[in-house]
């Protein structure tokens, strides 16, 4: 294919080269004559292994050339990729300046040039917010095209996932390739362009392909941080915080792993929430300051809140519900700090009539802490047990799905259900 790239930076320059390496031939443009000289004499514009000797490769195979000019160079492409810098504004938002000015630019020269006979592919990689993609640059292209705009433009948004000092290998093998379309649906050009990359490929809407790169980074800065706040209570105790991390990332099947990781009801049990409070505790008695683990709490207590939102919306007043499962987790009785039991002292404060289904639980029997837990959240608890076949042959207004509890009931002979266990 002929690729044009808009944004000769990091990003930029390493798809270049790469795209060079894999056949392509790629015209780059940057607003910057020293940045574009650099890459014509055959000086790569940033420091990065394996850069210089790809552009020199592209440059003697004559799959490399660089302006600072459109001019009617988009006229011959097949696609676009733009990668210019989405500066940080004072507010902590993106500045899209340089986004906007460039879509114009390629409007205009599209619109300005010679009849395409198949749509330009136009792959955004900047890092945007979601909703950018239909909010801001297809309106800008669409106002410049007219009619031309569904013909002549196939708009792509295909985030970059390469690191400083590995950018080449991770192009070509990155951890997943995500491609966002209007439709969520495949474009073939997209899978010529990844056809020699072998890694897990989702297409999917633009909003959740542009929400990617801000779930990953965040994530790896809550990494960071996290690691950097126990790093401090080790020290502040006389701790190994070396021989601490050794030992917590040997745990690949639930701490370095996707268990936990997906997205649904809140934290909860006997034992998460009391040893996140005692974390916090000695964290302040010895004066490591962790104010990621201190934050813990206050935003299980704000997804439980949502939940309960989530689970009433709608509904009339005094409306029947059944929640299924009451325990933190199904088949057991405990019900020390189960954020089900939250839920549903929510749902009866709001005046909502509330039935439970949970097989595993035996009012008579509760002892202990959960017995207390239970009848200090829920005083009417064991008038509002039921059984499955009360369960399935009872018309309720909803019926609210906590765990795996659900198994146990046939969900067919429900109207209106939610399942809080899997946020989608």
């Amino acid at each position: 294919m002929i690729i044009a790239i808009f944004g000769l930076g990091y990003v930029g320059f390493t798809a270049m080269c790469c795209l060079a390496k894999e056949g392509h031939q790629v015209i780059g443009f940057d607003v910057s004559d020293k940045k574009v000289n650099q890459i014509r004499e055959g000086i790569s514009p940033i420091t990065e292994p394996g850069v210089d000797v790809l552009l020199a490769q592209g440059l003697e195979a004559g799959l490399i050339s660089a302006h600072t000019e459109i001019r009617d160079h988009i006229d011959r492409c097949d696609m676009a990729i733009v990668c210019v810098g989405t500066p940080s504004a004072p507010d902590g938002s993106h500045n899209m300046t340089f986004i906007a000015e460039v879509t114009r630019q390629i409007a205009v020269s599209i619109a300005g040039g010679a009849r395409r006979t198949a749509p330009l592919t136009v792959v955004y990689r900047s890092t945007i917010r979601p909703g950018t993609v239909a909010g801001l640059i297809a309106p800008i292209l669409a106002s410049e095209l007219g009619d031309a705009f569904e013909t002549d433009i196939e708009l792509v948004y295909n985030p970059e996932f390469l690191r400083e000092s590995s950018a080449v290998q991770d192009y070509f093998d990155p951890p997943k390739i995500v491609i966002g379309t209007a439709d969520g649906k495949p474009s073939a050009r997209m899978d010529i362009l990844n056809r020699n990359i072998s890694a897990p490929t989702f297409y999917v809407p633009l909003g959740e392909a542009e929400l990617t790169k801000f779930v990953d980074n965040t994530w790896h800065a809550v990494k960071v941080a996290y690691a950097n706040e126990i790093g401090r209570v080790c020290l502040q105790l006389g701790l190994s915080a070396s021989k601490v991390h050794e030992i917590f990332v040997s745990d690949t099947k639930l701490n370095i792993s996707s268990y936990y990781m997906r997205p649904g009801g809140a934290f909860g049990g006997s034992c998460l929430p009391k040893d996140v409070r005692a974390m916090q505790y000695i964290a302040a008695d010895c004066g490591a300051h962790t104010h990621l683990v201190d934050s813990l709490l206050r935003s299980n207590d704000a997804h439980k809140y949502r939940l309960l939102e989530q689970v009433s919306r709608g509904l009339p007043p005094g409306a029947s519900l059944l929640v299924v499962g009451l325990a933190f987790k199904a088949l057991t009785d405990d019900l020390r700090e189960s954020p089900n039991i939250d839920l549903t002292r929510g749902l009866l404060q709001a005046g909502f009539r509330v039935s439970v289904f949970d097989p595993a639980i035996d009012a008579s029997k509760l002892v202990g802490a959960n017995l207390g837990y239970a009848y200090t959240q829920i005083p009417t608890l064991s008038r509002m047990l039921v059984d499955r076949q009360t369960a399935e042959t009872t018309v309720y207004d909803r019926v609210v799905l906590t765990n795996a509890t659900a198994k146990l009931l046939d969900l067919a002979t429900f109207g209106d259900v939610i399942d809080i266990g899997s946020l989608k």
